[in-house]
């Protein structure tokens, strides 16, 4: 029996994207058919590179086009990505197509270390990524990404100089640790601080990038009203640690987000420093900071629980030495690398079943 084009897409409109809940025809997700006698060759477009599901779709359409064609056919399927947005391309960042705050109730949660090593994983997994070191007062990206000498260069864009970003382990990077000697207290009232900020967003030249990392002060301040009055936010994600001090802070940083006037998807809560699990005992965990606080407060507000990251020694030494952990192979690298597939997931969702975002009207 001789088969068609139309046949194969009626085959593929049977295969439901597990986060969307939709057939991948009717999202446009399979391109290029081809038939053969013995073969049929198409593309699925995966809405990011770092898919989690993205062997299970491929399984999904093999057995599609068994079943609804025939057992006898072999389905040569390309996998590739296009990361979708909901911003319109103004002229702030018009090729970043999601901004992603990372936000911490209070400091010492391991914020900066999550921004380095999830934007390293993301990178690694074929994204388009940049980071910005929006924590004025105390820069750690120079430190972790190995390049505390560097200085990023300036290109003339239209008669306006434009910084241009570091690279370093396939991420963009800005900081004001790369524009001030290392040893120099940076020592600013609120304006000043939220000042760097737009021209970290405004006057660097970032390029086409699938996800804009913004690594944020700790708490609530003019740092976090100036991002999401600049740029739309696709989305927040929120650092805390198990403890009840570290979540009663979480929480604010979460209500924040949340507040009609600023109204930007808390994406999910990453519970950082987790449990401890002795190299000699890899069955075991302790919780050293409790259990399962960054879990209940995710259920508490109805948010994801991105990843549960264990404390590991070697987490420290990696950022110590400008070589972060995600780029490795431990145990927290992976988690590292699943909680890039986490945020990847939540981001794809948020964009097929929320609103554009739109920069905040704050007075």
């Amino acid at each position: 029996m001789k088969y068609g084009i139309e046949d194969v897409k009626k085959a593929l409109s049977t295969v439901i994207d597990p986060d969307l809940k939709k057939d991948l025809v009717t999202l446009n997700m399979v391109k290029d058919i081809e038939v053969f006698s013995d073969a049929v060759k198409f593309t699925v477009v995966l809405t990011t590179p770092a898919c989690p599901l993205k062997e299970v779709i491929r399984k999904d359409c093999e057995r599609a086009i068994n079943e609804h064609l025939s057992p006898e056919i072999r389905a040569e399927i390309l996998m590739t990505s296009n990361v979708t947005t909901t911003r319109d391309k103004g002229p702030l960042l018009p090729d970043v197509k999601n901004i992603i705050a990372i936000a911490s109730g209070k400091g010492g949660v391991g914020k900066s270390t999550v921004a380095a090593n999830l934007a390293v994983s993301l990178a690694q997994q074929g994204a388009s990524v940049g980071l910005i070191d929006a924590d004025i007062y105390g820069p750690s990206v120079p430190v972790m990404f190995n390049c505390e000498h560097e200085q990023p260069g300036v290109q003339p864009v239209n008669g306006k100089n434009m910084i241009m970003p570091l690279e370093q382990y396939g991420v963009k990077l800005i900081s004001i640790g790369f524009l001030t000697p290392a040893d120099n207290a940076v020592v600013w009232r609120g304006p000043m601080a939220s000042s760097a900020l737009k021209q970290f967003i405004s006057d660097t030249l970032w390029g086409p990038l699938d996800y804009l990392l913004i690594d944020l002060p700790p708490g609530t301040s003019d740092i976090h009203l100036t991002m999401v009055q600049t740029v739309p936010v696709t989305g927040a994600i929120i650092v805390t640690t198990p403890q009840k001090v570290a979540l009663a802070d979480a929480r604010k940083g979460l209500q924040m987000f949340r507040q009609p006037q600023i109204n930007v998807p808390v994406l999910g809560i990453v519970e950082n420093m987790a449990y401890f699990t002795p190299p000699e005992l890899p069955d075991k965990k302790y919780y050293i900071f409790g259990e399962s606080g960054g879990e209940n407060l995710s259920k508490q507000y109805d948010v994801p629980l991105l990843g549960q990251l264990p404390i590991e020694q070697e987490v420290r030494e990696s950022g110590d030495s400008g070589y972060p952990i995600a780029l490795k192979n431990t145990v927290s690298s992976e988690a590292f690398r699943n909680l890039a597939e986490s945020l990847a997931q939540q981001v794809a969702i948020r964009n097929a079943t929320q609103d554009k975002t739109k920069p905040v009207e704050v007075q």
